[in-house]
């Protein structure tokens, strides 16, 4: 039976030309509640707006920010890591990153080569290899917080300071309980 003749249209091809990113949460909605008696939307919703936010603030962050100055939105995570944290290892600023160890291996080459980074042999082990920002790579990751920062600020102000510690609240209660649900992780 056709649309014409008074069939129901199916849902996605009803609606997939019109969908903005929230008619499609409820598009999801809709779907896996049919298909799914046990199916949990609040937890979907809850998932797929954290995935959404994070996602679209990174995005914003890197075209923004970092891509206009020939950078990347990692090699802010690296540079941070470093200069906060001063030197060390490839695999402790991996973890403390939240990028996987090859990930760092490659970007630091790029970084070594723009002169933001030193590659030096570990003291204690000369087989290891310690990561130092040079004085460009440290001159660089200020300006970049600076101007990252004003950006993260436009993005806050939207949340009264209730708000924000609330949602800051929240986030480190769901990362905090990441072993109860299993999370697999890089570190």
């Amino acid at each position: 039976m056709t649309e014409q003749q008074g069939a129901e249209p199916d849902v996605t091809e009803r609606s997939a030309k019109d969908l903005d990113y929230w008619s499609f949460v409820e598009l999801a909605k809709e779907r896996l509640d049919h298909e799914f008696d046990d199916n949990d939307a609040r937890a979907t919703r809850v998932i797929l707006t954290l995935n959404r936010a994070a996602s679209l603030v990174t995005y914003d962050l890197e075209s923004s920010i970092h891509r206009p100055r020939g950078g990347s939105w990692s090699a802010f995570r690296m540079m941070f890591v470093l200069w906060l944290a001063g030197p060390m290892e490839p695999n402790v600023v991996a973890n403390l990153a939240g990028m996987s160890r090859a990930a760092v291996s490659n970007l630091g080459k790029t970084l070594v080569a723009r002169g933001l980074l030193r590659k030096e042999a570990a003291a204690v082990d000369g087989r290891a290899v310690t990561l130092t920002l040079t004085d460009a790579g440290l001159a660089e990751i200020r300006d970049i917080f600076r101007e990252q920062n004003r950006r993260e600020t436009s993005w806050a102000s939207v949340l009264t300071d209730i708000e924000q510690d609330l949602l800051v609240m929240l986030l480190e209660k769901l990362m905090s309980q990441r072993e109860q649900v299993g999370a697999k992780a890089r570190n």
